[in-house]
């Protein structure tokens, strides 16, 4: 397995900050069929081949991903797409 660990600043409140990682589920989950749940602060997603998590941290937020064999192959440009949406949202 190869995994992803990501953490990018942010400046938003709370909430703010909870709907912008809401609406980063929400298109994972109508593009690519991932199931994500909220436990707290930290929203949770999986499907099949890669399982992580998301967390709302203060001043920052967390990506943290296990990639099974077949999206191991495509770890650079997944790395480079979730960098690129949290800079979008949160820089």
């Amino acid at each position: 397995m190869s995994s992803i660990d990501i953490t990018q600043p942010h400046s938003m409140p709370p909430a703010q900050a909870r709907q912008a990682v809401q609406e980063i589920a929400d298109k994972l989950h109508d593009r690519f069929g991932v199931d994500c749940q909220w436990n707290g602060d930290i929203l949770g997603f999986s499907r099949h081949g890669v399982d992580g998590r998301i967390a709302l941290l203060p001043h920052e937020v967390h990506v943290s991903a296990q990639l099974g064999f077949l999206l191991a192959a495509m770890k650079g440009p997944i790395e480079a797409e979730i960098r690129r949406v949290l800079e979008q949202r949160f820089g």
